[in-house]
């Protein structure tokens, strides 16, 4: 699967007025329109997928710019505006509690847009694993609350998620288009304000010895894996020490690196029952979570000697011209194609005077 974004914002309180969501509504759905008319379903999901395009397009329909809140209000928004279908496009999911309703409204979706029952079981799925890889095998330290799954009549579909972490957010972008797996190198463009110093990403390409030494250990008898675990914690000190700092940070050895929690042994025996084909399959399996992930991970290190991949991989920072280059200066091409495709899409988009010269005036403010 390729996840084409993350974005990092301020986590902000409060809710968003009910005049401003209003206005929000029509005016995205008036933009949803010319981007459909003139590019196609498709390109819509693209967009989507583009961190910067959805950053600029909240903002442009009204949003501040720099808050968390644009993520949840934005797809909000357009929930509302789409919410019919006759465009071909609908959106699933939200906020907490009704992100849980995903499944039944992609169930829904489907439904009205005569999608085949096996269609319907793939895109249950890649809502299900979307938000499992972000929190199972990016292990960033944020904590997902919000999923929307937008759906087109052809079946293809983008997600939005967002997590939270003290004062900060965090959003993540997928889209169906470029699908080759879900658990490998799955991004292509990232964006944040700040870079974590610790992070295990198990979808990085430097991961793929940790995915395969965890699948390896996966298959065998979780008493064995113990056992071969504690030997290893005694007799490999000097590997230990060996280790990226980012490794040792995250699981100090006074905490026991080979330590399996009899509930993680548990979801092992399980695990060894199914058999997995591959790593995105044990990822998949219910009952494996962070813990399951971060264990393995650490054991193929120990074990076999391959280790995961430690670096963050937000990429992009928002600020035009970077911020000391944390994480990294904006791509300023890019970021002037996305603004000027929304200033070209809102002059054809049908609504009134004074709403489109307000959002033209928001996106001139975005590139000074």
């Amino acid at each position: 699967m390729k996840r084409v974004g993350i974005t990092e914002l301020p986590l902000h309180s409060g809710e968003c007025p009910a005049w401003l969501f209003k206005r929000m509504v029509k005016l995205s759905r008036a933009v949803t329109e010319v981007i459909l008319m003139e590019y196609g379903k498709r390109e819509f999901l693209r967009r989507m997928a583009d961190p910067f395009f959805f950053q600029s397009f909240g903002c442009a329909v009204g949003f501040d710019y720099h808050s968390s809140g644009l993520t949840t209000t934005l797809t909000g928004a357009l929930k509302e505006a789409l919410k019919t279908g006759e465009l071909g496009i609908l959106v699933c999911g939200g906020k907490g509690r009704v992100s849980r309703k995903t499944p039944e409204e992609i169930e829904r979706a489907s439904e009205l847009f005569s999608l085949s029952s096996d269609r319907v079981q793939r895109l249950k799925y890649a809502s299900k694993m979307a938000a499992k890889v972000d929190s199972a095998c990016v292990q960033d330290g944020y904590q997902l609350y919000h999923h929307s799954f937008i759906l087109t009549e052809d079946g293809d579909w983008a997600v939005v998620q967002q997590g939270m972490r003290e004062r900060w957010a965090r959003r993540y972008h997928w889209v169906s288009e470029v699908v080759k797996s879900f658990v490998e190198e799955p991004h292509s463009g990232i964006a944040g304000e700040k870079r974590e110093e610790v992070v295990l990403d198990m979808t990085a390409r430097e991961s793929e010895g940790a995915r395969k030494g965890s699948l390896e250990l996966a298959k065998q008898d979780p008493q064995d894996l113990l056992a071969l675990s504690r030997e290893a914690e005694q007799s490999s000190l000097d590997e230990y020490l060996g280790l990226p700092q980012r490794a040792r940070l995250i699981m100090p050895r006074e905490h026991g690196i080979s330590r399996l929690t009899r509930e993680t042994l548990s979801v092992l025996r399980r695990v060894r029952e199914v058999d997995p084909k591959d790593y995105e399959e044990l990822v998949a399996l219910r009952g494996v979570g962070p813990k399951t992930v971060r264990a393995l991970a650490l054991l193929s290190t120990l074990i076999y000697g391959k280790p995961p991949s430690w670096k963050d991989p937000v990429r992009y920072s928002f600020t035009v011209g970077g911020k000391d280059g944390v994480p990294y200066p904006i791509n300023r091409k890019h970021y002037d194609e996305v603004v000027e495709f929304l200033q070209l899409t809102l002059q054809e988009a049908k609504v009134e005077r004074e709403e489109k010269l307000k959002a033209l005036r928001r996106l001139a403010g975005l590139v000074g």
